[in-house]
């Protein structure tokens, strides 16, 4: 099975000999009236796959794009804006050497509560269900009743059906490539059965993977792919992969470990956890990915966080969106998944800058999308959502 594809409108052959049969039958006063009805009816088939394909990138050729082709994405755990931006953060490389190297978007948010429905929204644009707010304690099939605007699937449950479209398979389907970087999944592609219980929800000695955290496993369009054992592997991988522009993925996706995310606290193999150790590892894989010849070329990294652990901002949320088909309130006690705040490091980006425009995980999919010129993916296309311009590509 492929990942499933896209559909989009390109001009014909037989279009361009009708267009030169008629002006050898009728002479050059009919090519003006021939190209108008080809013209609506490439319009017509355009329309037809924008439809299918997501929404189409109005913004997409605007000259506040730098021309990056290498998109990384680091996400952290559980941390508020305050925690892990403010003057007493415990994470001093992130919040302070980092952040003189990028622009810090202060108003970026998650959206939803618990962490799976956040890594779900960056890939897919697909809204929080009852299940995935759970975390998917169970890996379940997702059972759909139907489909609601912007691109949303009704329905219940934890792995999507083939049919669920990914910023992966938009990749895929232009000829990009993609891949996610998990750390301690050893095995590629790794999940639970269909059906059973994620044995990942607690971290051991030796293995502190969280299927939850992988959100390429949640699509029957990737799993049932030989992509997934392709392109979802072990951390281990990218110091390889980044070696040279050609083996660069277009986009990584990259996922500490249960310790090294800033997750737990203690961590079950001694180390402190918590900001501390996301900022230890942060110094060692920052600058792997920074020095890389593709970052150094064309790159963007993004750090942020899934969602706020912090009691003032649960509820919070920016942007617009609305809480979804399937679940009412995607937060614990409300809308959104709290202000965390996201750094992104560029060639195209001014160091120690600051961007005050609203974003959330539904904005960076939206953004990643603008920047491959594809069709963006269910709430990436919510009506007046920000995407990232001149107040993050600010390098001059």
């Amino acid at each position: 099975m492929s990942l499933k594809r896209a559909t989009y409108a390109r001009p014909q052959r037989g279009s361009l000999r009708l267009a030169l049969g008629l002006r050898r039958l009728f002479g050059l006063r009919w090519v003006a009236a021939a190209a108008l009805i080809l013209l609506a009816v490439a319009g017509a088939g355009q329309t037809i796959g924008q439809a299918q394909a997501g929404a189409a990138p109005a913004r997409a050729a605007a000259g506040y794009l730098p021309g990056a082709k290498h998109v990384f994405v680091i996400n952290l755990e559980n941390k508020g804006y305050d925690s892990a931006w403010g003057a007493n953060s415990a994470a001093l490389y992130l919040s302070g050497t980092l952040r003189g190297q990028g622009v810090l978007l202060t108003q970026y948010f998650g959206v939803a509560h618990n962490s799976l429905p956040n890594y779900i929204a960056q890939l897919s644009g697909q809204g929080p269900n009852p299940q995935t707010q759970a975390d998917c304690q169970t890996y379940s099939p997702f059972v759909g009743t139907g489909t609601a605007s912007p691109g949303q699937f009704v329905g219940d449950g934890c792995v999507y059906p083939a049919d669920v479209p990914t910023v992966a398979g938009q990749l895929s389907d232009t000829g990009r490539n993609w891949k996610g970087y998990q750390e301690d999944m050893g095995t590629a592609c790794r999940h639970p059965s269909p059906g059973a219980v994620d044995d990942t929800q607690k971290a051991r000695v030796g293995d502190q993977y969280a299927v939850r955290h992988n959100p390429f496993v949640y699509f029957a369009g990737i799993t049932g792919s030989r992509d997934c054992a392709r392109n979802d592997v072990d951390l281990g991988a990218l110091k390889t992969d980044l070696a040279t522009v050609a083996t660069t993925p277009n986009l990584s996706m990259i996922t500490p470990n249960l310790c090294h995310d800033g997750h737990d606290a203690p961590c079950v193999d001694g180390e402190p956890g918590g900001l501390a150790s996301a900022d230890n590892w942060l110094k060692e894989w920052v600058p792997v990915i920074t020095e890389s010849p593709a970052f150094k070329k064309d790159g963007v990294l993004v750090i942020t966080f899934d969602e706020s652990d912090s009691p003032q901002s649960d509820s919070s949320a920016c942007c617009g969106e609305g809480p979804g088909p399937n679940s009412p309130l995607p937060g614990i006690t409300g809308l959104g998944g709290g202000r965390v705040g996201a750094l992104v490091l560029s060639p195209f980006v001014a160091g120690g800058t600051t961007s005050t425009t609203p974003y959330n995980h539904y904005s960076l999919l939206a953004s990643i999308e603008d920047t491959f010129a594809l069709p963006y993916l269910g709430y990436a296309a919510t009506p007046g959502l920000n995407r990232f311009g001149l107040d993050v590509y600010n390098g001059g």
